[in-house]
């Protein structure tokens, strides 16, 4: 029997799952019972690199807890990305598992052994990076998550 996906890449425990939404008001009304209080954030458009190509996004985001994992709320709003994506499949609800990791460069070179392509990415500066991963028959995307500035 093969090792986990965790100790083979060597990830620290999960630290957040996030969820895609088509409407974060009746989300967070949902949710927030089991997940709140929920905090909210209207990040401005960004762009990122989403499956080759620079994609200007907007997202809205809400974050709540359950225990020390961190719980991420996201209603796509406009431009390509992978919520969009999500959505467009006819899907709603958990997307992704984000892992916070120490090199996003090695931990994507060490996933790509096992088949995970990135599919989302962003370098904003030296320490804070994210990149989303996926592999072929899987649904559920890993998101890896760089943050050296705190």
């Amino acid at each position: 029997m093969s090792e986990d996906i965790p100790k083979q890449l060597n990830l620290p425990d999960l630290n957040q799952v996030g969820f895609v939404v088509r409407n974060m008001t009746q989300a967070i009304a949902l949710y927030e019972p089991l997940f709140g209080p929920f905090s909210r954030m209207d990040p401005a458009p960004m762009t990122y690199d989403y499956r080759g190509v620079q994609e200007e996004c907007v997202i809205r985001l809400a974050f709540g807890k359950s225990g020390d994992v961190e719980i991420e709320l996201i209603e796509w709003v406009s431009g390509g990305c992978p919520h969009k994506e999500f959505l467009d499949a006819g899907r709603e609800g958990m997307h992704h598992l984000r892992f916070i990791v120490d090199d996003l460069d090695s931990q994507v070179k060490a996933a790509a052994a096992l088949d995970f392509e990135v599919i989302w990415g962003k370098r904003w500066g030296e320490g804070l990076a994210v990149a989303y991963l996926e592999r072929q028959g899987d649904p559920l995307v890993l998101e890896f998550f760089e943050n050296h500035q705190g």
